[in-house]
């Protein structure tokens, strides 16, 4: 992965210039995100009582989100200060919440009472009500995993998309999509109807964003798609993003008071750059340039769950390059994906960090699944790895182009995951080290639950006035 954008930024406060280029720190400073009040909703027992367990573990990571100590220079901090110092206690509120999910449907459903629970926390968190196109934003406090504080617009107004068109990436007209993602406010982006969207050029999301494509069926496709740059809590929802193609070497703008010159874009259907409290939750996405989902150059807090991704080469790269140390503070959660058909390798390909990948259903691959190179820390828990026919691609894992006597001590554990078809994990480091989650007796019992839980994995076909099922 290689993408060196250079441009020069304009700002109408200042006279300055900026140069920027990928292979510098970051030139913005990142926004903190802060908390309000949420609305007051009549709910069921079980849900108030998940909800709690949610506000709990978020004043738990208050105290636990210390300066990340193995980084040796202060702006090194500064630039992973939202990665958490102890990512086991993250691992291990997962599993707690699928526990709690599950074991709250099966005693409801031994009582008779009526649910629509799968098993699947986030899900269970917001689609049961049947007004959730009046309590959107409730999603917001349903995340889980490393990015689980992604807010994205939650704290801002509700912004309409009314028009498809993408005439101009400098100053687009109201109504666009492009005129939403770059308003400096914090905003809760939705849609008016049913839409597809090809962008000239990539679209660069703006901090404090949500888009949110419940209810309607928007495409974007055919042209450029989504950049998360150096900026922080973004929720990307509800979407079917496809056949994305390179762009660049164009004026793009980025907010509302900067925009500058962009060389090619890979063409990835989401870019994530050294940017923190991302959450990439319930899109189809496949048939892209590049990749499908692509976190790289320190970026961190991130979540990718409920995504069916198909028909793709590389999937997922997690991780700049072997010699990229910052990325050393990664923390990414991959939860409740369906990795579907004509997917190649890469599902995720990780370097350097800390990666939980937990309940997800790969049912096909045809080189392998899980890869990785410079001594990445992958946890994997409670997945449904079901091998293709091909005798020499049954191998879940892959160290990329490194000698057994390097990667022998990289810390890669499979924990209760389901090996279908002659599919194995070749496991490596200690079976006891901290860098994973703690032992837990959910494992097993939730990889036979996958193909319950990652069901309706993709975009949802919502319903205003009904309960969001497929």
């Amino acid at each position: 992965y290689l993408q060196a954008h250079t441009f020069t930024v304009f700002n109408s406060h200042s006279s300055l210039s900026l140069l920027c280029s990928h292979s510098l720190g970051p030139q913005q400073r990142l926004c903190s995100a802060s908390a309000s009040a949420t609305p007051m909703v009549v709910l069921p027992t079980w849900i108030l009582a998940m909800m709690c367990l949610f506000f709990f573990v978020g004043a738990m990571e208050n105290i636990t989100d210390n300066k990340i100590s193995s980084l040796s220079r202060s702006d090194d901090v500064e630039w992973n200060k939202h990665a958490v110092t102890n990512p086991d206690e993250v691992a291990d509120e997962v599993f707690a919440l699928v526990e709690m999910s599950v074991r709250n449907h099966t005693e409801r459903r031994k009582l008779g009472y009526f649910t629509c629970g799968t098993g699947n926390p986030i899900d269970d968190c917001w689609r049961c009500d049947r007004n959730w196109h009046k309590n959107r934003k409730r999603l917001a406090d349903c995340g889980i995993g490393f990015g689980r504080n992604a807010i994205g617009g939650r704290d801002g107004r509700f912004y309409v998309v009314t028009d498809p068109r993408d005439d101009d990436a400098v100053n687009p007209r109201p109504g666009t999509l492009r005129h939403a993602v770059i308003q400096d406010r914090p905003l809760w982006i939705v849609f008016k109807r049913d839409m597809v969207i090809q962008l000239k050029q990539e679209l660069i999301v703006n901090s404090f964003k949500t888009i949110d494509g419940r209810g309607v069926n928007v495409h974007i496709a055919n042209g450029g798609c989504i950049t998360i740059q150096y900026v922080t809590n973004v929720i990307v929802h509800g979407l079917h993003i496809h056949d994305c193609r390179p762009t660049g070497n164009a004026m793009v703008r980025s907010s509302e008071t900067h925009f500058g010159w962009r060389t090619m874009a890979d063409g990835d259907a989401i870019s994530i750059f050294g940017s923190s409290h991302v959450w990439i939750d319930h899109n189809s996405l496949s048939h892209c340039a590049d990749g499908l989902v692509d976190a790289v150059m320190g970026s961190t807090a991130i979540t990718i769950s409920n995504n069916h991704m198909t028909h793709h080469n590389e999937v997922i790269l997690l991780g700049h390059s072997d010699s990229y140390m910052r990325d050393k503070a990664m923390q990414v959660t991959i939860a409740y994906n369906h990795f579907g058909v004509g997917l190649i390798q890469r599902m995720p390909r990780c370097r350097h960090g800390y990666f939980h990948v937990v309940n997800n259903d790969y049912t096909h691959w045809e080189m392998y699944a899980i890869g990785g190179s410079a001594g990445p820390t992958i946890n994997s828990q409670g997945n449904r790895y079901a091998a293709p026919k091909n005798p020499f691609a049954k191998e879940v894992t892959k160290r990329v182009e490194t000698p057994a006597s390097h990667w022998k001590g990289w810390n890669w554990r499979s924990e209760g995951d389901l090996l279908q078809n002659g599919a194995y994990f070749t496991s490596s480091g200690a079976a006891a080290s901290g860098s994973y989650a703690r032992a837990s007796s959910l494992a097993a019992k939730s990889s036979s639950l996958v193909g319950t839980i990652t069901s309706d994995a993709g975009a949802l076909p919502c319903r205003r006035g009904r309960q969001c099922s497929s």
